[in-house]
């Protein structure tokens, strides 16, 4: 029997389904830039709620092209190392497993019990997939991956809801603990933060404070003692090959590049 969506999505935060939501989006209407069909097949279960009122189009593809802009970062990671581990941090519903469709290196989607219990009656879990649960700053979960293999680091849309603090002792703890390793993750520049702030408020979600962002990439590397791969802007795949998107969404996207408020920082350790 086919479960209806409130069986299957009960219980999800908005902060999990909003990207599901996104994808679904960008698939829809530009699906010959980005094509998510594992998020299409949920379409159908995803809770009608304010999200879809209150978004807007330039929210729906900064979301979109945070991820695929990673999905880049780790597709030539494991094109460049074969035997690797790519580990997702903050897991949530997030989908590259799909869109990558590696069956050969190790995924770790790492978040917490509640999640990842809603992960695999969600998404499943594939044989080269192994599901993690606990508190991603703990670093436990580094006890269940083989670290003498190089190891990517994912953390999207996750670093913003935690201190500065918290994340660069997060980062040096993993440095210390993974010696081959890298790290990818998207910031907002302090406009960027206030900006989403306001956002995630529009959608009804008055709890998801985003407290964490990041102006100057290099002091930041410098901080936690790692190396700057190099940081990337998300929207210019976009503007380039994404006929019809509304003007107020392009000019958005342009801007956000320009001014640097978002970005994909990539460490190494």
């Amino acid at each position: 029997m086919e479960m209806n969506k409130n069986e299957l999505l009960s219980g999800v935060a908005d902060t999990l389904y909003i990207p599901l939501i996104a994808r679904v989006y960008a698939s829809e209407k530009f699906p010959d830039f980005f094509y998510d069909e594992k998020a299409l097949s949920l379409k159908q279960h995803i809770p009608t709620n304010s999200i879809e009122s209150n978004t807007t189009e330039y929210f729906y593809m900064a979301s979109v092209c945070r991820q695929q802009t990673m999905d880049k970062k780790i597709i030539s990671f494991i094109e460049k190392n074969k035997e690797c581990n790519i580990v997702f941090l903050g897991a949530g519903l997030e989908t590259a497993y799909n869109r990558i469709k590696n069956v050969k290196v190790n995924f770790y989607q790492i978040d917490l019990p509640d999640v990842i219990i809603l992960r695999k009656k969600v998404l499943g879990n594939a044989d080269n997939e192994r599901l993690i649960a606990g508190d991603m700053f703990t670093l436990d979960w580094i006890k269940e991956i083989d670290t003498s293999l190089p190891t990517m680091i994912v953390v999207a849309g996750v670093y913003q809801y935690f201190d500065k603090e918290k994340i660069v002792d997060m980062i040096k703890g993993m440095k210390s603990l993974i010696p081959n390793g890298e790290l990818i993750f998207d910031a907002t520049n302090s406009k960027g933060l206030e900006l989403a702030n306001k956002y995630v408020k529009q959608t009804g979600n008055e709890d998801a404070q985003m407290y964490f962002s990041v102006d100057d990439p290099k002091e930041f590397a410098s901080c936690t003692n790692t190396g700057l791969v190099g940081v990337t802007g998300f929207f210019d795949g976009a503007l380039k090959h994404c006929k019809g998107l509304k003007l107020k969404t392009r000019i958005y996207m342009y801007f956000a590049d320009k001014l640097n408020r978002t970005k994909i920082i990539h460490l190494s350790f």
